[in-house]
C-alpha cells in the first residue's frame, strides 16, 4: 500500500507539485496505453493495464480539481486549472482511440471473473460513449466539443468561485440576528454594515433578520453571483452538450446522461419530477397560507412569499407553532464541539477511529486525519471548513486520491464554509451529509479497480448514504454527546423532539424547492430556452407558490448545472432511497449489528455493484416511495 500524499510546504513546492505530478501521470499512461496497443499475454492482463492508467490519470485530475477550488495561492489554482483542462481532455482523446477500443474489444472474456467482466462491460460503453465508433470528421468534431465543455464548466465554477458579492446595510437592518453576529459585523466609516454572500453572512442573514430589506437585498446578491460573466459561458456550455449529444446519436443531454444512471432515460426524469409534484402539491398549497399570512403580520402590503421571506419565516413559525427558537438550538452547536462530534458519531456508527495527523496541506486551517479500524489504516481525510477568498464557495467532497486495494491508500477532501463560532442546526445537518460522501469514498476505496472506488456508483445513488447520515443530526441520543451551550448543558431531549416534529412543517414547500432547481436543471439542457433568465424564473414561479426575487439571474451561479448538467433531480431520486434506507435501522441509529451491514452492502462495495443491488441486499427487498412519501407528509 502507497503512503499518503505528502504536500509541499513552500510556493514553488506547490509550484513544482501541480505542474510535475500531472506530467508524471500523463507518461504512465501514454506508457500503459502503448503496452496495451501491443497486445497483452491474456485479458486480465490487458485490464491491469486499463487500471493502471486510471489510476495515474484519476488521481492526477483529482488533486488538481481539488487545488483548482481550494490553493489559497490564484497562481496554483490558475495552474491546476490549466492541468484539469488537460487531463480531461486525454481522458476524452482516449475514448476516441480505435487502437484502444479495438485492443480491448477483441478480448476472449471466458477467463475473466464477474468484476473484470464487469470492468470491460463499463469501460467499452465509456468508448462508444465518448465516440469512438463514429466517422472521423465527426469524432474530431466531439473531441472537440467534449474539450470545450472542460474549459466553459471550468471557467463557469471560477466565476462563481470568485464571485462573492456584498452588500451594505444600517446597523438597524441587523434586528433579529444573534449578537455575536452583530458584534462581528460593526458598522463602517459610513456608518454602514457590510454583509457578503459567504454563508457565514447569508444563511443567518436569511433566517433570523426580521428586517425584510435586509434579506432581500442579500439574497438578491446572492442570486446575482458570477452574473453577467456566466451568461455567455452557460449559454455556450448548453449549446456545446446540445451539438455532443446529438452528433453522439443522443436526442438531448438528458438522454446522454441518465444512460449510466438508475433512471435509465432523459424522458423519466420529467416523469419522475411529475411523480414528485403530484407528490407535494397538496401539503406545499396548505403549507402556503400560513407563511403568507405570517409575512403579513410584519409587511400588510406583502402580495407574495420570496425566497428570501422563506427561511425566515420557517423558523419564525417554528418557533411559535411549534416552541423552537433557532437562536436556542443554535447556541448548542459551537463549531469546537460539532467537529469532533461528527468525528466521535461517524467513527462509533462505522467502527473506525480518526487519528489526527500533522502533515502539510494547502492551508492551515485544514485538519487532517487518518481513518482506521484496528490496526489497520483504511484511508486519510482532509477537513477544510472555514471561507476564505478564492475557495469553493459551497460544500462539498473531493476526491483526492482513488483507493486501490493494496495499492493506493484511499484519500478525499471536504470544502466547506462553514462559521468559526455557532452553528445553525441545518449547518450541521450539512456536515453530516458531506462528512457521509467522505466515509463512502474511504470505506469504498478498497476496490481492485478505480473504475468502481469510493463513490463511483450510478450518479443519481451517489447522495443516497449522505442524506441518510443527515438522519443521525436529528437524533437526541446522538446530539447530546456532543453539543454543549454556554453553561455546558447538553441539547435537551424534549427541545431535539420538538425540532423534529417542526421539521416537518415546511417539508413540502421545501421539496417544491429543490423541485424548481431539478425543473431548471432539466429544462434549460433539454428545452435549450434562448432566455435562460426568463426561463429560469418560469420554473421557479410555476413550480412554487414561493417566488424567485424578479429579474435576477440565479442561473449564473447555479453551480450544479456544470457537474449535474440535466440530472439536479438526483437529489430526490437518491432521497426517496435514503428514506427506504433508514428503515433499515427500525429506529435505532446506533444499532452495531445494522450499522455493520449497513456498512458491508452499502458503503464498502463502492461502484463494484449496481446500486439497485446493494440497496436490496440491504433492505432485503427492492427500495421503494412509501417510506418518502410518509416523510414527505408526515401526519397525513
Amino acid at each position: 500500500m502507497s503512503e499518503p500524499l505528502q504536500f509541499p510546504t513552500d510556493s514553488a513546492g506547490w509550484t513544482a507539485f501541480v505542474t510535475e505530478r500531472p506530467t508524471a501521470a500523463i507518461a504512465t499512461v501514454a506508457e500503459m496505453d502503448a503496452a496495451l496497443k501491443a497486445g497483452p499475454a491474456d485479458a486480465a492482463a490487458a485490464l491491469e493495464l486499463w487500471n493502471d492508467a486510471d489510476i495515474a490519470l484519476s488521481q492526477a485530475t483529482h488533486e488538481a480539481y481539488l487545488l483548482s477550488e481550494s490553493h489559497p495561492d490564484g497562481d496554483v489554482r490558475g495552474i491546476a486549472e490549466e492541468q484539469v483542462q488537460t487531463l480531461e481532455a486525454l481522458s476524452a482523446q482516449r475514448l476516441l482511440d480505435r487502437e484502444l477500443f479495438a485492443a480491448l474489444d477483441g478480448l476472449d472474456t471466458a477467463g475473466l471473473d464477474d468484476e473484470q467482466v464487469r470492468l470491460l462491460e463499463h469501460t467499452l460503453r465509456d468508448f462508444r460513449r465518448g465516440g469512438v465508433d463514429l466517422p472521423d470528421a465527426v469524432r474530431e468534431r466531439v473531441r472537440e466539443l467534449t474539450d470545450r465543455d472542460t474549459a466553459l464548466s471550468l471557467e463557469f465554477s471560477r466565476n462563481v468561485r470568485d464571485g462573492k458579492r456584498s452588500v451594505r446595510v444600517a446597523p438597524e437592518g441587523l434586528v433579529g440576528l444573534p449578537q455575536d453576529f452583530i458584534d462581528a459585523h460593526p458598522a463602517g466609516d459610513d456608518g454602514l454594515v457590510a454583509l457578503t454572500t459567504d454563508y457565514p453572512d447569508l444563511m443567518p442573514v436569511r433566517e433570523y433578520a426580521t428586517d425584510r430589506d435586509t434579506r432581500t437585498a442579500l439574497v438578491g446578491a446572492y442570486n446575482e453571483l458570477a452574473w453577467p460573466e456566466n451568461d455567455a459561458v452557460l449559454a455556450e456550455l448548453l449549446a456545446v452538450r446540445e451539438e455532443r449529444a446529438k452528433l453522439l446519436g443522443y436526442g438531448d443531454w438528458a438522454d446522454f446522461e441518465t444512460e449510466t444512471r438508475m433512471i435509465g432515460t432523459g424522458a423519466a426524469i420529467a416523469e419522475f419530477l411529475q411523480r414528485l409534484d403530484v407528490a407535494s402539491r397538496d401539503a406545499a398549497d396548505a403549507e402556503y397560507p400560513i407563511l403568507l399570512d405570517r409575512l403579513r403580520q410584519d409587511v400588510p402590503d406583502a402580495e407574495a412569499v420570496t425566497i428570501a421571506d422563506f427561511f425566515h419565516l420557517l423558523s419564525v413559525l417554528k418557533k411559535e407553532r411549534f416552541d423552537v427558537d433557532a437562536q436556542e438550538v443554535r447556541s448548542y452547536f459551537p463549531f469546537e464541539k460539532v467537529l469532533p462530534g461528527v468525528l466521535q458519531t461517524t467513527g462509533r456508527l462505522l467502527d473506525v477511529e480518526y487519528v489526527p495527523v500533522d502533515t502539510p496541506t494547502w492551508h492551515d486551517d485544514v485538519h487532517s486525519y487518518d481513518v482506521v479500524r484496528g490496526s489497520e489504516r483504511l484511508g486519510r481525510i482532509h477537513l477544510d471548513l472555514h471561507p476564505r477568498d478564492g475557495k469553493f464557495s459551497h460544500a462539498a467532497c473531493f476526491g483526492l486520491a482513488p483507493g486501490i486495494s493494496g495499492r493506493v491508500l484511499a484519500e478525499s477532501v471536504l470544502l466547506c464554509n462553514f462559521s468559526r463560532g455557532l452553528l445553525t442546526h441545518d449547518e450541521v445537518t450539512t456536515f453530516f451529509h458531506e462528512f457521509g460522501h467522505l466515509v463512502h469514498a474511504i470505506l469504498g476505496g478498497g476496490q481492485r479497480f478505480a473504475r468502481f472506488t469510493g463513490v463511483a456508483t450510478e450518479w443519481d445513488f451517489v447522495e443516497a448514504p449522505s442524506q441518510l447520515l443527515e438522519e443521525w443530526a436529528w437524533d437526541a441520543e446522538v446530539l447530546a454527546t456532543f453539543t454543549a451551550n454556554a453553561a455546558g448543558d447538553p441539547i435537551p431531549a424534549d427541545l431535539v423532539e420538538k425540532m423534529k416534529v417542526a421539521d416537518g412543517f415546511g417539508r413540502a414547500l421545501e421539496v417544491r424547492r429543490q423541485l424548481g432547481h431539478a425543473n431548471v436543471s432539466y429544462h434549460l439542457h433539454v428545452d435549450r430556452p434562448e432566455d435562460l433568465q426568463a426561463a429560469t424564473e418560469h420554473w421557479y414561479r410555476v413550480t412554487s407558490p414561493v417566488q424567485p426575487l424578479a429579474g435576477l439571474h440565479s442561473y449564473a451561479g447555479f453551480g450544479h448545472l456544470t457537474g449535474y448538467g440535466a440530472c439536479y433531480y438526483t437529489y430526490q431520486w437518491s432521497l426517496v432511497i435514503a428514506r427506504d434506507l433508514l428503515s433499515g435501522f427500525g429506529g435505532e441509529l446506533l444499532d452495531p449489528t445494522v450499522a455493520e451491514r449497513y456498512r458491508r452492502e452499502i458503503l464498502e462495495p463502492g461502484g463494484s455493484r449496481d446500486a439497485a443491488d446493494l440497496v436490496e441486499s440491504f433492505l432485503g427487498r427492492p427500495y421503494g416511495f412509501d417510506a418518502y412519501r410518509e416523510w414527505l407528509t408526515p401526519g397525513a
